[in-house]
């Protein structure tokens, strides 16, 4: 590993390196060194409890999860993820580590660990989950007052947007010299990303990933995001991935395509190998996960944010219903060949830690079909109008979570427990807030 490394750093003329992992909000955290420092040291010690930061950097109680010393862990340095950072004055590399104990194990509370937990348990049955997300978000005018609405940009039309411009050619066009930069940053990013088409929002804009492996576009999304922010920043614009940033506005979700296939001959399994039909397997697969996303809510839908996005006629799902290209529902399966099917989870939010996200979807269908759960049958019409089974506020949603036992065996124990504390902590600081409804109707008339 250490030779990858120091001939990728002597073919870019690396000057500093960002050691980096995704803590459980999915936020970057670590250090940065210079390029002879990170190849002597080969490893960076950052306190375990630097996983346990909430969005605004609060930390619950840690000495349950940490132990009450408040101990270092070790960072390791994964090679496969070493990337030049575009958009850097001087030649800087960012690497994505692991969090080990000194034992070697894996660090339980890390997002990528936990990820990795999962896709063990494929490995063990001889099958590799295959993904490919779709990320939609917005671009907004720069906003420096977070108690006034956020407003569209001005594009070199000179204009903001106006209504609605689903998959409008020309109001992509109109922020053309950022998507530009960007489709140059992915590129020397290596971050694969294919299809870029503008959403129903006004400057809400979707781009599409090729697929892969699960972990591989977790590590892909979570460099996305700080492209993708650090570009609109070049171009006097701000780049939102929460999930509700405007009232009257579809939200922004991370919808993940998901199938799987076999090591031994790459074949999908949840397709039949003698008549293509679809299989027990992709069934199962559905079954999980209509039984354990309403459980799971915190890691698709982590914010009281992102509960306002799943609303019905906002293009957003309410509930888990299935159905053959069915975008209503929760989990669509689109028109395909045998070896190309697969489900779209649509209840994710873009807020999301993608390696949790990526987790729990894959965790909710290898305990469906481990367990043999069937699913409903398909829904052929609106799902939109057959009530609602997803929590609707983040307080019901964690403690839902805390409960599911199942969910505790597949994601680990620790893990749980930190990250509904994590999470519980994020909604009591929220809580405490005054909004503006409360003084406007609350103030003189109660």
């Amino acid at each position: 590993m250490k030779n990858t490394l120091s001939k990728f750093f002597e073919d870019h003329r690396v000057h500093e390196v960002e050691c980096v992992i995704p803590d459980m909000t999915g936020i970057a955290r670590g250090k940065i060194l210079p390029r002879d420092l990170f190849l002597s040291a080969g490893e960076i010690r950052l306190p375990k409890s630097v996983l346990l930061n909430t969005v605004n950097g609060q930390q619950p109680d840690n000495g349950p999860f940490v132990g009450d010393t408040d101990p270092d862990m070790l960072c390791i340095p994964d090679a496969s993820t070493i990337r030049m950072v575009p958009w850097a004055a001087e030649p800087v590399a960012v690497v994505i580590h692991d969090c080990q104990e000194w034992d070697g194990q894996p660090v339980a509370l890390s997002p990528r660990a936990v990820l990795r937990r999962v896709l063990g348990l494929y490995e063990g049955q001889g099958l590799q989950p295959i993904v490919a997300p779709e990320m939609e978000f917005y671009l907004v005018a720069r906003h420096t007052n977070p108690h006034e609405p956020l407003q569209p940009p001005i594009g070199r039309t000179g204009k903001p947007e106006v209504g609605r411009q689903s998959y409008s050619i020309d109001a992509v066009n109109d922020f053309d010299p950022f998507f530009m930069e960007l489709s140059s940053f992915c590129d020397q990013h290596q971050l694969g990303v294919e299809t870029l088409i503008h959403e129903a929002g006004p400057g809400q804009m979707e781009i599409n990933f090729s697929h892969g492996d699960a972990l591989d576009l977790a590590d892909r999304v979570f460099l996305f995001k700080r492209t993708v922010r650090e570009t609109a920043l070049r171009h006097g614009v701000f780049a939102t991935f929460m999930a509700k940033p405007m009232e009257q506005e579809p939200g922004s979700a991370m919808h993940i395509h998901q199938s799987l296939v076999s090591l031994e001959d790459g074949r999908n399994v949840f397709s039949n190998a003698g008549d293509d039909s679809a299989s027990e397997l992709f069934h199962h697969f559905i079954g999980g996960l209509q039984a354990y996303i309403p459980r799971l809510m915190p890691m698709f839908a982590p914010y009281v944010n992102s509960y306002r996005r799943l609303a019905p006629f906002m293009s957003a799902p309410v509930n888990v219903r299935w159905g053959y290209d069915n975008r209503t529902c929760g989990l669509r399966v689109p028109k395909s060949g045998p070896q190309a099917r697969r489900i779209e989870n649509r209840v994710p939010g873009v807020d999301v830690n993608p390696y949790l996200a990526m987790a729990a979807t894959l965790a909710c269908g290898w305990l469906g079909m481990r367990d043999r759960l069937q699913p409903g049958e398909p829904t052929v019409d609106s799902a939109w109008s057959v009530g609602r089974d997803l929590p609707r506020h983040l307080e019901d949603a964690i403690a839902s979570m805390r409960s599911c036992d199942p969910m505790r065996e597949v994601l680990g124990e620790s893990f749980v427990d930190a990250f509904c504390a994590v999470k519980e902590l994020e909604y009591g600081t929220y809580n405490r807030v005054i909004s503006s409804w409360e003084r406007e109707h609350l103030l003189l008339l109660v």
